[in-house]
């Protein structure tokens, strides 16, 4: 198990062991969870770390990549933490 993973290397790194492209990812999500609202571009976006999945989101993700959603739960946590840490430690610049 991959601890200490924020959730986009999670995600990437199972959807590429499931040998899926990003919207193959999505068209599986999209079937398993009755949403077609659901894109490639979604999946883009969890991966670089521009969204993190909500709590629905990750259950069908588990679901489709057949990891359990307490890892991605974890990840999740990591992913926000790294993105708070980010963001603190630019500090903004004066005149």
């Amino acid at each position: 198990m991959e601890s200490g993973k924020p959730i986009w290397d999670v995600i990437r790194h199972a959807r590429d062991g499931k040998g899926l492209s990003q919207r193959e990812l999505a068209e599986r999500l999209a079937a398993v969870s009755g949403k077609t609202s659901v894109t490639r571009d979604d999946v883009k976006r969890w991966e670089t770390g521009k969204r993190i999945p909500r709590p629905a989101w990750r259950h069908w993700l588990a679901d489709v990549l057949e990891i359990p959603v307490e890892r991605l739960d974890v990840a999740a946590r990591l992913a926000r933490h790294a993105r708070r840490c980010r963001v603190s430690s630019v500090a903004p610049t004066r005149p």
